[in-house]
């Protein structure tokens, strides 16, 4: 018997659901390192991961912290503009199979898409996206996807924002792939340079702008900064908030729960770690 398949144990069968079956998972680094090497090799793996031993590495070990097994992650997990991101089906099937989530509502009509979602001991959420807001953001009629599926595009923003927003501790914070193209595809330069973390005074102070309602790019890169404030803690978050315009606390208070939750998640993970 060869070392690779006694480390992975492909003949130690179990009985699941009275079929012979036999786990994949690695149990430490050694293991998962010889995995990745082994399915690299395949052909029936997504073609990104074939000759690509890292990436299969880093997908399982994302899999790990989500609950995925180790070919589910590869499945589920795509690599879009060198950042690992979820697919829509993932993203929905991880948070309903959450204790966390009561239910995960979806409908799409004519010219929007509506999420609705509930957090256990909290209140219902509804995210709507819209042909308006696709227009906006530049993706109707959009080559691809959007021409082809666009009701079904609409239906992964809306799931994107509202599970992204209420269950940020169930997706630790994984981006959502369908979003992740398009946002590849339109605002990633050839060069992309490295965000950089803003303060909670110069977030307060980009707030502090004259009275307007913010276009989509601008409600993006605010939130984008506040993420960034918000893994900071719960305290810096509050500091940028009370340095806001009434006008963009308006426009942001839909948000602040979600916010306030990344900051608690990260946080008790942060506690856990030190623990």
């Amino acid at each position: 018997m060869n070392a690779v398949t006694t480390t992975i144990e492909a003949h130690q069968l179990q009985s699941t659901a009275g079929k012979p079956s036999f786990s994949l998972a690695p149990q430490d680094l050694a293991q998962a390192i010889q995995f990745a090497d082994m399915m690299s090799k395949s052909s029936i793996i997504p073609k990104d991961f074939i000759g690509n031993p890292g990436n299969i590495l880093v997908a399982v070990q994302w899999g790990m912290e989500l609950g995925l097994q180790p070919m589910q992650a590869m499945q589920n997990i795509a690599v879009i503009n060198g950042r690992p991101s979820l697919w829509g089906d993932a993203v929905i099937g991880l948070v309903r199979s959450s204790p966390l989530c009561e239910y995960v509502l979806e409908e799409t009509i004519d010219d929007k898409a509506v999420c609705r979602v509930k957090r256990r001991g909290e209140d219902e959420q509804i995210r709507i996206f819209t042909i308006d807001d696709a227009k906006k953001a530049g993706l109707h009629g959009k080559s691809g996807p959007w021409t082809q599926y666009p009701k079904r595009m609409m239906q992964m923003r809306a799931r994107s924002w509202a599970l992204r927003d209420v269950f940020p501790d169930v997706l630790r914070g994984m981006p959502i792939a369908e979003e992740m193209m398009d946002v590849e595809a339109r605002d990633i330069n050839p060069a992309p340079m490295r965000p950089v973390r803003q303060s909670a005074a110069q977030i307060a102070q980009k707030a502090m702008a004259p009275a307007s309602v913010m276009s989509d790019d601008e409600m993006a890169g605010m939130l984008a900064d506040l993420e960034c404030t918000a893994d900071s803690g719960r305290e810096a978050l509050e500091k940028a908030w009370h340095g806001m315009s009434d006008d963009v606390r308006r426009q942001i208070k839909p948000h602040m729960t979600a916010l306030g939750k990344r900051a608690d998640a990260l946080a008790s993970k942060k506690e856990a770690d030190h623990a």
